[in-house]
């Protein structure tokens, strides 16, 4: 299998687990009355992330893509469930089972690459006709899209466009089709943005940050500080002040910051650096499928890791407006870590697939 690629993903999960414990150790022990809490339950989900990984990597991914299909439906009856569970921070996004809470969002980004990989690799499917475009795809891929904003989550929704969108193209949808399918998520988002209101003020804070990042919201403040405060080489591993309740979210979406101020700019070069890698090795792999299943699929998986990490980091540093997209494998969240896992999981599969030219 690719090595590069499964020793990147190893580097990032151990950083991923040192950084959680880092910057939520204070928070743990304030609410939960164990600086352990968080950490303990992200190895839980870790293990569990590397026993599916496991099995991902022995069976044959073309041979059961075929229940990517009825996959999908699962995976919107779980997004629909959402809506009965009990709201968090005023979203309702997580299936709560006891002490847990799965993410149907984060699964969906993983399903549907699935199923279009299946779907667009098949011969006797036209995606030049735009109505063999609309008739599979818009309902579904649609239905999925339409749930989770409404959920709220325009940063996952809007991650997942992208990702869709550079897959069609790549399996040689036309411009002027793609345009047509994005014309009603983006009217959709900005009728909720700009009309009902929804996080206009975080688009207005962006604007005000653009100019200068301390002059935007509390959380862009807080982030341009603590990154601005770890300098060259950082304060030190655990020894970083903006996680005393200054900085909101240290574990979870601002954890790039949190990195930032403890291990400075070598630590975010170096993080940075292992996620290239990552990107590099999975278009590699791409570009030796024997097929258009593996090509599609490689190369979707490496899309969605490239967009989240650009929005991810693009929020942080106050490039682009506070969306709540986790960093895969650093950010704290069970299931965003377990889909992160289980993509490379694929990949690596993917990669055994022509042996002896991937290196």
């Amino acid at each position: 299998m690719n090595r590069t690629l499964l020793y990147s993903a190893i580097a990032l999960i151990v950083m991923g687990m040192i950084m959680v414990y880092s910057s939520s150790s204070v928070m743990a022990a304030s609410r939960f009355g164990s600086q352990f809490f968080f950490l303990k339950r992200q190895l839980l989900w870790l293990v569990i992330a590397i026993i599916c990984g496991a099995l991902i990597m022995k069976v044959d991914l073309k041979k059961y893509a075929v229940y990517s299909v009825p996959a999908m439906m699962v995976i919107l009856g779980l997004l629909a469930l959402v809506f009965f569970m009990p709201a968090r921070n005023g979203s309702h996004r997580w299936i709560f089972l006891g002490p847990f809470s799965l993410q149907p969002s984060e699964i969906y980004k993983l399903v549907v690459l699935f199923y279009l990989a299946f779907s667009l690799s098949m011969k006797k499917r036209n995606i030049k006709d735009f109505k063999q475009l609309m008739l599979p795809y818009a309902p579904l891929v649609g239905a999925g899209l339409l749930l989770i904003i409404l959920e709220p989550g325009l940063g996952s929704a809007l991650t997942i466009s992208l990702t869709v969108c550079i897959i069609f193209f790549l399996a040689g949808v036309r411009i002027i089709h793609l345009a047509a399918l994005a014309v009603p998520v983006v009217g959709l988002v900005g009728f909720m943005v700009f009309v009902l209101g929804y996080k206009k003020a975080r688009v207005i804070d962006y604007l005000a940050a653009i100019e200068d990042p301390l002059t935007g919201s509390y959380q862009v403040k807080q982030a341009a500080l603590t990154m601005g405060a770890g300098g060259f080489f950082g304060a030190g591993l655990g020894a970083g002040r903006q996680k005393l309740f200054f900085l909101p979210y240290p574990h979870t979406d601002f954890i790039f910051a949190s990195i930032g101020e403890e291990l400075g700019l070598a630590g975010l070069l170096i993080i940075l650096g292992l996620f290239y890698a990552m990107i590099w090795q999975g278009r590699k792999i791409a570009m030796y499928q024997p097929d258009k299943f593996g090509y599609l699929l490689a190369m979707g998986i490496t899309a969605s890791l490239f967009v989240a990490v650009i929005i991810n980091v693009g929020v942080v540093t106050s490039l682009l407006p506070t969306t709540g997209i986790p960093l895969p494998f650093l950010s704290y969240g069970g299931t965003s870590l377990l889909i992160s896992v289980v993509s490379i999981a694929v990949l690596l599969n993917l990669s055994k697939r022509r042996r002896m030219v991937i290196r």
